[in-house]
């Protein structure tokens, strides 16, 4: 029996007000979900199961892509919407349970479905329960037709009285159409994060993942493309992510017919679920989008977008971020009122609007073996507490922030001398430690409620608006002290869990407080943390010249207004390296600008460029934030990187054009190399262009023709171009 949810059948045709979106024929049932430019058909088949048709660029009345929707039922369909371990396994199953009585196979059949609409867009639901067991799965499928993105996560509900051990719960999983394929995946590892690398995909299986509860090497997203296709603004790309934040695992299936699987969701190694009577499983989102001619440039734009507008918490997603102070380069741990007062003055004469304390200013924490877990200002460094020194900087005109790194805890501390059993630890193993830290168990309900009670004391008591939270080691020893068996296999799942718990608390509580993620750099950089975060902290690297690769890299997947770059003393006189400040500042300005340098340190000549730099950056960082974003050079290929910003509506520009080091041969004068071709401006019209030294109206036809010649000479020579409707 089907079940309707506002929804109507009509003429074979289903979908009220979703007409467009979701549509349904019968004899067999086809259900076809479209998109502005793409579509998905979901297939019943004559064993009752549910298969998987087209994906890909807009159907039509294209005739079914499905292997065996019309199977004969005593073979039964192996190609599943939703695959499953049971009967014939010929796809990567996304689902993996042991009933009570030690049965490991699945028979699911279809149940029926629903339409509706979550959060302003619609969805369908598919039901399937199991023949014998009462057991149900159902998956969602919500749709943002104008990004041609479709969000999948599947909901499993055990209906009966006895427990179902759950060993795999994966968000979903898609079928691309028969072609040869290459996969771009993001992953490098500190300080040279995000780095883009193209593999064909051959038979078999290849799978990203990870079994931390942080990812240095690798962010859970991906593009593929037909095999042998690189340009960036032109050609077909699927892409996709998963909105969870650690224990991660894309899969990358070519099948026997040479079909490409993708499935991904939660990684279950060293993990399972206990499923008790009448519980729900929810999984994490994972998300698939395709771009039929536009490139990964195409792909990156609608990421972007889908960031912006469906991931990142309201209100700060569509605001400007403030220029931001931090201190750390300037003090490490030695940090006190007087010292941090006289940062704060110069960035206030240079611009700088939000200032934050870094590391060292909470009890005992004068160096790294101390401190963590006692979220309390140090009596010595702040007698009267932090909200002097806030005083002081609101005064200045800046609002102010600190770091924290509730995730970790020193064993010198007050609360490991209260409660050594919140540490992760195993009986009779080595409990190790990383930067002289331990891991506090967060998958803990007293843990997570003792973070949510100091974190909400710290905001209540000082006028903080800003809060970094860092995660920088790894796991090692995984117990949990007193836990079952069972629960202890949760551990990984339930960590996630509450940190994302945490953080929705207290952004409840102080809905005006932005939150940086960072996990030794970019670590934490990805769709789960980003529902609960503001921006991240891409890379530990400040370097300028490292940051090109980093930052072109971060673009393909995630928006400027989510990537903070510093301006730090990192580069100058570092590996005989001279790299001018004017370099620095241009590199960190296309995207979030924040200084990190020892201002104390600096040149009178340095601040006065820094004022220059900053003034500049906030009359245009609305399109840098939130513009659309444009690869014009790839660092990678040569010795030159450029990229553009184009405002919403198109009424101005922002071009950052790099050359890292000069060569004769390899890029000539006058030649091609020295051309930036534009895009996205209005089409038959003029725009002055300015580089700070020359400026000219010129038509935007010449510019996303011929475009603008660009003469950098020297090593560390950079140019930014403005660029406005007239």
């Amino acid at each position: 029996m089907k079940k309707l949810f506002v929804s109507i059948l009509f003429s074979g045709l289903l979908i009220s007000c979703y007409a467009q979106v979701i549509k349904v024929s019968e004899n067999p049932v086809r259900w076809t979900i479209s998109s502005e430019n793409a579509s998905y058909q979901v297939i019943l088949t004559r064993d009752s199961n549910l298969t998987t048709g087209y994906y890909g660029p807009l159907s039509g009345e294209r005739t079914f892509e499905a292997d065996d929707w019309n199977a004969d039922p005593r073979f039964g369909t192996s190609i599943r919407e939703i695959p499953y371990r049971g009967g014939y396994v010929f796809m990567e199953p996304t689902i993996e349970v042991i009933f009570a009585d030690g049965n490991r196979e699945l028979e699911l059949v279809y149940d029926g479905y629903e339409t509706g609409e979550l959060d302003g867009y619609p969805y369908i639901r598919f039901d399937m329960k199991d023949i014998y067991y009462p057991f149900t799965v159902s998956e969602y499928i919500r749709v943002i037709p104008e990004l041609d993105i479709m969000e999948k996560w599947l909901v499993l509900k055990n209906n009966s009285k006895k427990d179902i051990k759950v060993e795999r719960a994966y968000s979903g999983s898609f079928r691309l159409p028969a072609d040869e394929y290459d996969l771009i995946q993001f992953s490098g590892n500190w300080g040279r994060e995000f780095i883009p690398r193209q593999s064909l995909l051959t038979p078999g299986i290849k799978s990203v993942f990870n079994r931390d509860a942080k990812s240095i090497q690798h962010t859970p997203a991906y593009m593929i493309r037909p095999h042998g296709e690189s340009d960036e603004f032109n050609g077909k790309v699927y892409f996709g992510g998963l909105q969870w934040t650690g224990n991660f695992k894309l899969d990358f299936v070519i099948e026997n017919n040479e079909r490409l699987q993708v499935a991904g969701g939660i990684n279950y190694w060293d993990s399972h679920w206990i499923l008790n009577k009448d519980e729900e499983f929810i999984t994490p989102k994972i998300i698939s989008g395709v771009v039929e001619d536009g490139g990964t440039n195409g792909a990156s734009q609608l990421l972007h977008q889908y960031v912006r507008n469906h991931i990142l918490p309201k209100p700060h997603n569509l605001t400007s971020k403030p220029v931001l102070y931090n201190s750390w380069y300037a003090t490490h741990f030695d940090v006190n009122e007087e010292g941090q007062v006289a940062l704060a003055k110069i960035a206030q004469e240079i611009g700088v609007e939000l200032f934050v304390i870094d590391d060292g200013w909470f009890e005992g924490r004068n160096d790294s073996r101390g401190g963590l877990g006692d979220w309390y200002p140090d009596a010595k460094k702040f007698p009267n507490g932090l909200q002097p020194l806030i005083s002081k900087v609101k005064e200045l005109g800046m609002d102010f922030g600190v770091w924290v790194e509730p995730e970790m805890i020193n064993a010198s501390t007050n609360l490991y001398k209260e409660h050594p059993e919140w540490v992760l630890q195993t009986p009779h193993r080595t409990t190790h430690e990383g930067r002289n830290q331990l891991v506090l168990n967060m998958a803990r309900e007293d843990v997570k409620q003792y973070t949510i009670e100091w974190l909400d004391k710290l905001l209540s008591e000082n006028d903080i608006k800003f809060i970094k939270w860092d995660m920088n080691r790894n796991w090692s020893e995984t117990g949990w002290v007193g836990a079952s068996p069972d629960k202890e296999r949760e551990l990984r799942i339930r960590y996630i869990r509450n940190i994302y718990e945490i953080l929705g608390v207290i952004r409840e509580k102080h809905p005006d407080v932005q939150f940086e993620a960072c996990s030794s750099g970019g670590g934490r950089v990805d769709l789960g943390i980003l529902r609960y975060t503001d921006q991240t902290w891409p890379s530990d690297n400040t370097n300028p010249e490292d940051r090109l690769y980093i930052q072109y890299g971060y673009s393909h997947l995630y928006p400027t207004n989510t990537m903070l770059n510093w301006v730090t003393d990192w580069g100058y006189g570092d590996h005989q390296k001279n790299i001018p400040l004017s370099f620095r500042f241009h590199s960190a300005m296309a995207a979030t600008l924040g200084i990190g340098g020892n201002l104390t340190a600096w040149e009178q000549e340095d601040k006065v460029i820094a004022k220059e730099m900053i003034s500049l950056y906030k009359k245009f960082r609305n399109t840098i934030q939130q513009g659309k974003y444009y690869r014009l050079k790839n660092p990678f290929e040569e010795t030159r990187s450029a990229v553009q910003f184009v405002s919403q509506d198109r009424s101005e520009s922002v071009v950052f054009a790099f050359q890292v080091y000069e060569t004769i041969a390899g890029v000539p004068y006058n030649s091609v190399n020295n051309r930036l071709v534009l895009h996205g401006l209005e089409e038959d019209a003029s725009y002055a262009v300015s580089d700070g030294e020359e400026k000219f109206v010129i038509s935007s036809k010449v510019l996303m023709s011929s475009g603008i010649t660009v003469n950098l000479k020297g090593n560390y020579a950079s140019k930014m171009f403005t660029i406005t409707k007239q």
